[in-house]
Parts: C-alpha cells; structure tokens; sequence
C-alpha cells in the first residue's frame, strides 16, 4: 500500500494526498483521481458503451473513460479481497474438518438520493460478475424493505418515507443473516418505483452467489434498539458521495426528467406531477428536497460516512475526482 506524502512520487507509484478530514486522516488513505486511475494496472475493460448506457439510470453522465478511470481500479481491488476471503473460508473448513457452505462476500453501497448509487451498484455488479473467480453477483436494494404505504399511512410517516423509520430493518436483517450463513433461494420483497409501494407477493431470489451488493440510503446506519446492525454483515461497503447543492440540482434534474417520463405512466404514484409548468416543477423539487431528502442526507445519511470502507466524492459533472480508502 503506498505511504501517504506530500511529496511528488515516481511516476511508477500511485500520489497519495492526506486532504481527508483531520478526524479522518488516520482511519483514510486519500487519492485524486489520477492516481487511483493507475491502480487499475492491467484490468481489462470488459464494458462496451451499448451495455454501459443500459446500466445508467437518469441523468447519470458516466462514460467509458470514467469506468476506466474509477470503476476497473475498484473492481480490482475488490476481485482480490473476495479471493483473500474465499481463501479463508477454505483455510477454515480444512482446520475444522467441515465442508464450509458457499458464503457471498458482501458489499454494501450507501448515498444520498439521486447521488446516483444505483447507477454504480449496477456498473459495479457488471464488471464484478466479469472476473472469473466470481461470475455470480446479485444486486438488491433496500427500497424492498421499505414499509408498504398502508402501514407508513397509519403510523403517520408518509412524509417520511425514506428515513430509518419508515424501513422493515429486523427483515433486512433476517434476510443478510440468511444470506450470510450459505442459504439457500433466500427471498426479499420487490419494490416499484411507479407504483412508489411495495409490489405484494413478488420477491427476488437470492440463491448462494459469489458476491451480493446491497443498496440504499441508510444501509451504514447503526439503529437504535437493535443489538446487531445492517453493516455487521458487509464485507466491504462504498458511500458515494458528493457536495450537497450538487445532489440537489441533480435531484431537480431527475424530476423535471421524470414529469415527461415515468409521470406520465397512468399507474404512477406521482403522475399529478405531469402537467406541472416548468417553473412549478422545480418549486415542487426544492420543496421535497428541502423538506426530505435533505434533511434525510443532513441528520441520517451524510453521518454514517465515515463508516464506509471507501468514499468516492463526485463532483458537479458527475465525474469522481477523489477516492478515499480505509487503511486496513
């Protein structure tokens, strides 16, 4: 691991800078995007820009250059701690003199809404499930851990869907812990953005891959009350992140996008925000945004930031210009 200077290195080895937060800067190696590109060493770019465009979601501007300068050095690093770990479960069931049950390494993916997470969990899960070691990877979120808008209605948190409280967290739980111990067709609900609920009765499958990624707002959160935590059972978790008046405008670019798209779809939870002008539908964005998600990212998510084992800081054009890694 290189050594953190502030002093120009060779042009063989990666700069490392120490700009992180001085409550951080010993837990963090900090890497601007030049050097953390040259740890992708000889990684193949496995993506072709056909695939690359289905992967992105709205309003994300990821190309190529960016997988090639974020994504191939992480899949990397990552393709060898899921070997370290698969090696360990081996040395361990030789000491015992069991047969070990196939356990998938397990990544968590935190950030703000409309950080543009899920785009990266499934550009992650793609090159990831292209290393030969690991060609199963399965993606879910925690959206499918919400709970149904009926039971957020009674209990007065509409408004507040999103926030710790309105997730099903002791069945995230029950899930991650089956999930972890090699069991087998392991279920989690499904969740429809049109719909804005729960889909009742339909449920992904979860059926012993190499590696899962699970992604949400507050999957680095510790509850209280809870005597184990959604983080206990991650191998390794990722928050992206970026300046808050940047997730902001991004967050109203994704609702103008959507009031011509997704809104206009006759079963969509929010299809009264169709016909709105565009001047009333940037008010109406800055007022959730106000109201919710940035309060969500103030007092819940923003926080567990420091938890992660690797923060990815974007920057206004979408593009990662720092990287910073937990020393191990």
């Amino acid at each position: 691991m290189p050594r953190v200077s502030t002093v120009t290195a060779p042009a063989t080895e990666p700069t490392v800078v120490s700009d992180f937060l001085e409550s951080s800067a010993d837990r963090y190696l900090t890497f601007e995007r030049d050097d953390w590109a040259s740890l992708r060493a000889s990684t193949p770019l496995t993506l072709g820009a056909s695939e690359l465009a289905e992967l992105q979601g709205i309003n994300d501007e990821i190309d190529l250059d960016e997988v090639a300068a974020i994504y191939l050095p992480l899949s990397r690093l990552l393709n060898l701690y899921v070997s370290a770990r698969m090696d360990l479960h081996t040395v361990s069931a030789t000491f015992l003199g069991t047969v070990a049950p196939k356990v998938p390494y397990i990544i968590g993916v935190a950030g703000s809404v409309a950080a543009g997470k899920s785009t990266f969990a499934r550009i992650l899960q793609a090159l990831l499930a292209r290393w030969p070691d690991h060609p199963k990877v399965d993606l879910i979120t925690t959206d499918g851990f919400l709970y149904p808008n009926v039971v957020l209605e009674e209990r007065g948190i509409m408004n507040r869907k999103g926030f710790p409280e309105s997730y099903d967290t002791r069945e995230l739980l029950r899930v991650l812990r089956e999930i972890k111990s090699g069991q087998r067709d392991v279920r989690a609900p499904l969740y429809s953005h049109v719909v804005y609920d729960i889909l009742d009765g339909e449920h992904v499958t979860v059926d012993q891959p190499d590696i899962v990624i699970l992604e949400g707002l507050n999957v680095l959160q510790t509850a209280e009350g809870f005597t184990e935590f959604v983080s206990d059972y991650f191998d390794f978790s990722i928050y992206v992140d970026a300046d808050e008046p940047d997730i902001e405008q991004w967050y109203i670019d994704r609702f103008l996008t959507l009031r011509g798209s997704v809104f206009q779809d006759p079963d969509s939870f929010f299809k009264f925000y169709a016909e709105l002008s565009d001047e009333k539908a940037v008010d109406v964005a800055r007022t959730i945004w106000r109201e919710i998600n940035g309060r969500n990212l103030a007092e819940n998510i923003a926080p567990t930031r420091d938890r992660a084992s690797l923060v990815l800081h974007k920057t206004a054009d979408h593009r990662v210009d720092r990287v910073q890694l937990r020393r191990i």
